[in-house]
């Protein structure tokens, strides 16, 4: 979706291709000015962060993106369920008008694997009822943004990479107090330091953004797992940098998880635009 960024950024904004709005946190901060490492792990709590979520099982997810380039800014959203222990999840995309007000896409079904992601309603030129293979290591994002949703155990696995961690306070996410820090994650160390599945990923990300840094916003809560996350990404299009939010919020921790792959038949083998 947005690999086609880098070439079809305008593509995006005028099909809707966007990348999305920030879910709000909101709530009060308290507690300012301690250091990372007087809280509950600090840094280490931040690295350890797609650690934590596989021994949680799986959780709902909500994905919100925002993409924002020559005064215009485009939204898309997702809500689904990811199991992490098995690294796979579903989501259901949604995407915003055209600029122009013409009828919404239909909504995009998103199936995130290890080794591929899976999409339905693709749009383009792939035939409705057909499914579209995406294997994230082979774009130069590492798909991060370019089906709009991030991944959310590969936007945990990002944080692997995390330095110069700050304790911003606490805050109230959806009823649930959760501790709030800020830092860059450099890409190329999150690589290293990923699981296996996930570090050539990353490694394609490390090469594809304008930098390897990627300022983030990380809540955890009481036990430690990673309830939001807000990470900014940037590239250049055109002589224009692209500036991405990518926002990620996990919730009802425990809760059934199912991914079914599409039959073989059903997924479409011509070119994706």
């Amino acid at each position: 979706m947005v690999e086609q960024y880098r070439g079809r950024a305008r593509a995006l904004a005028g099909a809707a291709f966007a990348l999305a709005g920030v879910v709000g946190a909101g709530g009060c901060t308290a507690g300012t000015g301690a250091s990372a490492d007087d809280r509950n792990g600090g840094p280490e709590a931040v690295r350890e962060a797609a650690h934590v979520l596989a021994g949680a099982g799986s959780s709902r997810a909500r994905t919100a993106m925002t993409m924002a380039t020559g005064g215009t800014r485009v939204t898309i959203r997702g809500t689904g369920g990811f199991d992490f222990r098995r690294r796979s999840g579903r989501l259901r995309v949604v995407l915003p008008p055209d600029a122009a007000g013409a009828e919404e896409h239909p909504p995009i079904t998103e199936l995130l694997t290890p080794a591929a992601v899976y999409m339905k309603n693709r749009g383009a030129n792939v035939p409705a009822g057909e499914w579209v293979r995406i294997e994230p290591a082979k774009l130069s994002d590492g798909n991060l943004v370019t089906n709009g949703a991030t991944d959310p155990l590969i936007a945990a696995e990002l944080l692997r990479g995390a330095r110069g961690v700050a304790y911003a306070g606490t805050e109230e996410l959806a009823g649930t107090r959760v501790r709030h820090y800020k830092g860059i994650a450099d890409l190329s160390v999150a690589a290293r330091n990923a699981a296996p599945q996930a570090r050539a990923v990353l490694a394609a990300a490390a090469k594809g953004f304008a930098g390897p840094g990627v300022p983030f916003d990380a809540y955890f809560d009481a036990r430690g797992r990673l309830r939001k996350v807000r990470e900014m990404f940037s590239f250049a299009n055109k002589g224009q940098t692209v500036q991405v939010a990518s926002t990620t919020l996990l919730y009802d921790f425990g809760a059934p998880v199912s991914v079914t792959l599409p039959p073989l038949g059903d997924i479409y083998a011509g070119s994706v635009e």
